[in-house]
């Protein structure tokens, strides 16, 4: 298993992340903002720079607001209008989801979604980590026609979740893709490959600290040397 190629995709939370990204070597981004909130749906204007200027594969957080995954029928309507934005401007995947109340799957509204994105690929986001069910849930993805799901084990970590996702790799039996997130680094990536995972995800972030102003916070961006540090370990 550890001889084969592993994916890097980057959460790229800006249009420098994004290039930061291709330029390190990174496979894919998934384009989003706000990462303070773990990620919301990308502004119009920054889907279409990074779609016009980049040449990997863009896919696109649809998440309309921070919290929960359930979503209002308002809501629901502008997921759907920006899964559509990302198939007119040229994006080559869609990450998103939705969940009841309940903490289970809704497979009405996801269902629709997956539909809806083809023939873009669709990753169904962390909200996987959620779900009270995990081996019933990934067989509803699967059975939805889901490429992949972004994981974390259902811990505050990927490292401290690795046991729940190795059996999660072994119950897709390759019909589904886990895509391993949440802290991976230079430092843990090679374990994942170990377990035969065959796609990662990090943010591999570095924050600047500007002048401070009443509004300023450290400003969060993908690091091409942490990204190549992590393409040098896997």
């Amino acid at each position: 298993m550890t001889n084969k190629i592993m994916l890097l995709e980057i959460c790229a939370n800006s249009y420098q992340s994004a290039k930061n990204a291709q330029e390190a070597g990174a496979h894919r981004i998934e384009l989003c903002q706000e990462l303070s909130v773990g990620g919301l749906t990308p502004s119009y204007g920054l889907l279409k720079q990074v779609t016009r200027d980049l040449k990997i594969p863009v896919f696109v957080l649809i998440r309309p607001r921070g919290g929960n995954f359930a979503y209002s029928n308002d809501e629901f309507e502008i997921m759907k209008q920006d899964i559509q934005l990302c198939k007119d401007i040229g994006c080559h995947g869609i990450v998103s989801g939705v969940l009841n109340e309940d903490k289970t799957i809704d497979l009405e509204r996801t269902q629709q979604l997956v539909k809806l994105s083809r023939p873009l690929a669709f990753t169904f986001h962390r909200a996987f980590d959620e779900v009270v069910n995990l081996k019933e849930a990934l067989e509803q993805l699967i059975e939805m026609g889901v490429e992949r799901v972004l994981t974390s084990g259902q811990e505050q970590s990927a490292e401290l979740g690795i046991k729940l996702l190795q059996e999660l790799n072994a119950l897709s039996k390759e019909r589904i893709t886990i895509l391993a997130g949440g802290g991976i680094s230079s430092e843990n990536a090679v374990k994942f490959k170990a377990i035969g995972l065959k796609e990662i995800h990090a943010s591999a972030s570095s924050n600047i600290v500007e002048d401070k102003t009443i509004f300023s916070k450290p400003l969060t961006y993908s690091d091409s040397q942490k990204i190549k540090a992590i393409l040098d370990a896997i």
